[in-house]
């Protein structure tokens, strides 16, 4: 669907490739600006220092952000053993810890036992909320900080590269394959304790999150070069609002399904569903447009969100447009933390760019190690 959305600007989803150094929230703020589309958010903070993929939703698609909020992530983390870290990754005060240094083959046998279901602690510099603070808020005040612990999945952890150049302070360059809710500074962090040599994460770059991959996102420049042409150059590059979604059932809909599901009714499709019970239905509409999010029961669609405008009744538009739900669109769309389930340096007022760092480079005047 990347028609023009209803408040002004596109419908669509465009996959960034986010680089080291803006926020997410910058991002939004310049896709914002060069669509012209009032209504844009993003579907997962990346930290300033984190590069990689950023979907953003604009238009009519950030009302179905929440749908992917719970999608799988795959990172490339580069992991400095030797030292532990304030805030978990390059931009916090180092702490170098003695002792001798980890080997390739220690670092994967603690890498295969961290697979499967974790209890994770989140770093104390993130976005967690704690009695109405966030967490980073409260370490910067020089606060204790006590975050009760998540469950997390761990899919994979492959190591793709190993450098132990510098045999105090080897690096392991991992691929991570993690449920929502998991922090990768926090993996590091906890690689490192398990090794007895602590640990903190160098580097970052999110290689999928759900069916969006890095290979298929748009750089900034690339963003830029189309939207000089005005908004259908940024046209060009959007994706369907249901992109991502393509694996859920799809069933088609008439016009008159359309203005039932608008009005909140159970609506039984004239094409039959394929699957007569499903917790998600993407109903399609005469022009190939998602319009509607159900939830399917004996094969009646029963609508959860409604995107589509009310078909016209004898020629004349639904004068109650826009549809049932359309009101509260503006709170998901809104530039916010929709995900937390990646790095959250201190929030999106965290460091500045660190891609110029060597990720092992000590940081200032790094303290010994308690005895």
């Amino acid at each position: 669907m990347r028609r023009g959305d209803r408040s002004g600007g596109l419908d669509g989803v465009l996959v960034v490739a986010k680089p080291s150094g803006p926020t997410s929230h910058d991002v939004v703020a310049l896709v914002r600006r060069l669509s012209g589309t009032r209504r844009v958010g993003h579907g997962g903070t990346l930290d300033p220092f984190a590069a990689g993929v950023l979907p953003v939703f604009l238009g009519r698609a950030t009302r179905i952000v929440e749908y992917h909020l719970g999608a799988s992530k795959r990172y490339r983390a580069t992991i400095c053993f030797g030292a532990t870290s304030t805030t978990d990754d390059i931009d916090g005060e180092r702490t170098t810890i003695g002792g001798p240094p980890v080997t390739r083959a220690e670092v994967e046998g603690a890498l295969a036992g961290m697979v499967g279901p974790l209890r994770q602690v989140p770093p104390v510099y993130s976005a967690v909320q704690v009695g109405g603070r966030r967490a980073y808020q409260m370490a910067r005040a020089g606060e204790a900080v006590d975050l009760a612990p998540r469950d997390v999945t761990i899919h994979a952890l492959d190591l793709l590269e190993w450098d132990d150049t510098d045999p105090a302070r080897p690096m392991a360059v991992v691929d991570v394959h993690c449920s929502a809710g998991t922090y990768v500074r926090a993996l590091a962090r906890d690689l490192g304790a398990r090794l007895d040599a602590g640990a903190y994460l160098g580097a970052l770059v999110r290689t999928a999150s759900g069916g969006f991959r890095l290979e298929d996102a748009v750089p900034l420049d690339v963003l830029r070069a189309h939207a000089a042409d005005g908004p259908a150059g940024v046209t060009a590059i959007l994706r369907p609002v249901d992109a991502g979604l393509e694996d859920l059932p799809h069933v088609p809909v008439t016009d008159g399904e359309i203005r039932r599901l608008g009005e909140g009714l159970p609506t039984g499709p004239k094409t039959p569903l394929e699957v007569r019970d499903a917790p998600l239905v993407l109903a399609i509409g005469p022009d190939g447009t998602v319009v509607a999010v159900c939830r399917a029961i004996a094969g009646i669609l029963h609508p959860h969100k409604v995107l589509a405008v009310r078909p016209a009744t004898d020629g004349r538009p639904d004068p109650r447009d826009p549809l049932p739900g359309d009101a509260g669109a503006a709170a998901v769309a809104a530039d916010t933390d929709t995900d937390t389930d990646t790095t959250m340096t201190g929030g999106d007022a965290g460091a500045g760019p660190a891609a110029a760092a060597s990720p092992r480079a000590p940081g200032p005047d790094p303290a010994p190690a308690p005895a």
